[in-house]
């Protein structure tokens, strides 16, 4: 892909999107001198949030009651002990429904510019009323859930306590929300590359890097979320679904939510942070290992044959993008 093209495609998937969640402070005198030119941008060490709303959503998140017959919770499909996956190709839902799309991580999602594969919900408030009234979810309603958590005597006082009025739909999400936006894995290596270090990347990680960035990969992978903040169609190089054959209503994207032919294929450019530990990969989690997801993404976003080398090249790069969550390695 052309210089010029990667960094018209960079800036306009960069344009208007940045939150203060986001912000990177400034280097501190003394420190080496951050790579500020670099298409990708570390995480900051600290969120500005209401730490009693972060406990309550914490609880919150690993509360089945949210769902119709207590049996999942956030954190089923979510587990934060995972790198906040399953590792499933498909989640399961209440009554061991099987889902139809491979669940994302939770951790970074604050970063993400929407939420879902298909962008469907414009923040994580609104991305709360899919899975708990989805059937093949947690198939329950706000009523069923407002009722039960009123019903549960750990929870009143907390929420009085935060919310004037209590138990609410608005306030379920916004607790649930702020939790969520305190997952965030800073102090990746590659972040303390970024931020000066030289040593904190291998030789044979930095060259990773280097064509990470000369085939074009940053020109959907890069900001704070190495992607997240963009739309892309799988297969922009290839046919990607009819050489893997069976499609699903899944495989459509953006499509569901819009209806526009253009839309069709049309998935959000998922986040490479803490990839190494979020396997399956792709929206059907049909790359078992890094390694595949690499070669699948060379051939059918690119266009490129990647080598053995240049795919394990990559890959050790990506391996140095795991971060710390609460100052432990994720």
């Amino acid at each position: 892909m052309k210089p010029i093209l990667i960094l018209i495609l960079i800036l306009v998937a960069t344009s208007g999107k940045t939150s203060r969640l986001w912000a990177v402070p400034p280097p501190v005198g003394g420190q080496p001198a951050a790579k500020t030119h670099e298409p990708i941008k570390p995480i900051p060490f600290q969120t500005n949030l209401d730490s009693r709303k972060v406990a309550l959503g914490r609880m919150l998140f690993q509360e089945s009651k949210l769902s119709h017959d207590n049996t999942v919770s956030c954190a089923s499909c979510h587990d934060l002990s995972q790198a906040g996956t399953d590792h499933r190709v498909h989640s399961f839902g209440i009554h061991q429904t099987e889902g139809t799309i491979n669940a994302p991580t939770v951790f970074n999602s604050a970063g993400n510019f929407k939420q879902f594969w298909d962008g469907r919900a414009a923040t994580l408030e609104e991305q709360i009323d899919g899975p708990i009234q989805a059937p093949g979810e947690m198939g329950s309603t706000w009523d069923e859930v407002i009722g039960k958590l009123r019903a549960t005597p750990v929870y009143n006082a907390p929420f009085k306590a935060i919310y004037p009025n209590g138990i609410q739909r608005r306030n379920i999400k916004d607790a649930i929300a702020q939790f969520e936006r305190s997952l965030i894995t800073p102090n990746a290596r590659f972040d303390k590359f970024l931020r000066g270090d030289d040593t904190a990347l291998t030789t044979e990680e930095k060259e990773g890097y280097r064509k990470f960035k000369s085939y074009g990969c940053t020109s959907c992978h890069q900001g704070v979320n190495v992607g997240g903040n963009m739309f892309e169609t799988l297969g922009a190089m290839a046919d990607y679904f009819a050489d893997r054959g069976g499609p699903t209503p899944a495989d459509n994207g953006r499509f569901n939510v819009t209806g526009r032919e253009d839309d069709r294929y049309v998935f959000k450019v998922p986040s490479l942070r803490n990839v190494a530990r979020t396997a399956p990969y792709l929206h059907d989690g049909s790359a078992k290992t890094l390694e595949e997801a690499v070669t699948v993404m060379g051939r059918y976003q690119l266009g490129e044959r990647l080598s053995p080398q240049d795919v394990d090249q990559i890959v050790k790069f990506l391996k140095t993008l795991t971060g710390e969550y609460e100052g432990k390695p994720l």
